[in-house]
């Protein structure tokens, strides 16, 4: 394995070390004590006791957290104290509905980015109006903008659904829980379509701020590379504009832009968060309020050790693929 990958997945280990090291001691040094919160109020000191003698609260604290690290290899990060079940099976029940509203939301803030970075980096008065038009909705939050399609797309015209993932209640909920897929496996294409009708709100309000981010970081990078030397080469060759900006400009310029995509697909699973409350969306923003409603310390532990996870991994992808793009990142 190159030495330039070697160094990034070391570098991504160590960050995941420090992170779950900071989650265990938060949840040790904090002042609501776990064992009660998971036996009730009405638990006895003798039973408080025999239970943190049974979860090893009683061992030295370099003993519990090689135990913790160890769990958290191995995707045991311990029992829910609300649900009464591994907080590894609630995870794996809310998060394919995240990961399906997110992925939809990158796909429709990645093409519209895109196209909008490629219509803005040439100069003119409908450009200026669309650059105009980014400014305003670079700074909207999400959750306005969710609201605003609610009352406008299903109550005044309704034509978009404005809650759950579909109306079928014998949808498949299985083999991958990405709704979307398992429905096609199942040859239930009228749950697909529904689906799908379903993920157009939450996806596209949620799209808008990331669609403008990558837009504007591109067009900054399109404008820069459209005038390099090699760019003026090729237009000297005869190739159309489009050819030179796709073939060229574009694959040059997208460093910056992959950079950003990485660091706003992690974002989402925290900004989407308020979305999926607005819009009943069963993901892993439900779980997590009601985690913390109820004091859920196991619970929360497993989602931002998890978010962690995929926080670095997707940068350490998004960072692998542009050194591919680009040799000379290989060298830093």
């Amino acid at each position: 394995m190159p030495k330039f990958i070697l160094k990034r997945v070391g570098s991504a280990i160590g960050i995941l070390l420090v992170l779950v090291a900071v989650v265990f001691l938060l949840q040790r040094f904090s002042p609501s004590d776990p064992v009660k919160a998971k036996l009730g109020a009405f638990a006895t000191r003798e039973m408080v006791a025999d239970e943190r003698e049974r979860l090893g609260y009683n061992d030295p604290l370099p003993t519990q957290y090689v135990r913790y690290v160890s769990g958290v290899v191995q995707g045991d990060f311990g029992e829910s104290l609300r649900s009464r079940r591994a907080v590894s099976d609630d995870l794996l029940s809310f998060v394919p509905a995240s990961v399906e509203l997110i992925a939809s939301t990158i796909m429709v803030a990645a093409v519209a980015g895109v196209l909008l970075a490629m219509i803005t980096a040439k100069e003119g008065k409908r450009t200026g109006f669309i650059r105009v038009f980014m400014t305003v909705f670079a700074s909207v939050p999400g959750f306005l903008l969710t609201l605003f399609g609610v009352l406008l797309l299903y109550r005044q015209l309704g034509a978009l659904p404005a809650s759950g993932r579909t109306k079928f209640l014998d949808a498949p909920t299985g083999p991958t829980g990405f709704l979307t897929l398992d429905s096609v496996l199942a040859g239930r294409l009228d749950v697909t379509v529904d689906a799908i009708h379903h993920l157009i709100l939450p996806a596209v309000c949620a799209a808008v701020v990331p669609a403008v981010a990558i837009a504007r970081v591109l067009r900054g990078s399109l404008v820069t590379t459209l005038r390099s030397d090699y760019v003026r080469t090729a237009r000297s060759k005869g190739l159309k504009e489009r050819a030179v900006v796709r073939r060229h400009a574009l694959r040059n310029a997208a460093g910056p832009t992959l950079s950003l995509i990485g660091l706003l697909i992690a974002s989402l699973f925290a900004g989407t968060l308020i979305v999926e409350q607005m819009v009943a969306w069963p993901g892993l923003g439900a779980y997590l309020l009601r985690s913390i409603s109820s004091s859920d310390f196991p619970a929360i532990s497993g989602i931002v050790i998890m978010l962690g996870i995929i926080y670095v991994s997707v940068n350490l992808i998004v960072e692998l693929v542009q050194s591919m793009l680009d040799p000379r990142i290989r060298a830093i």
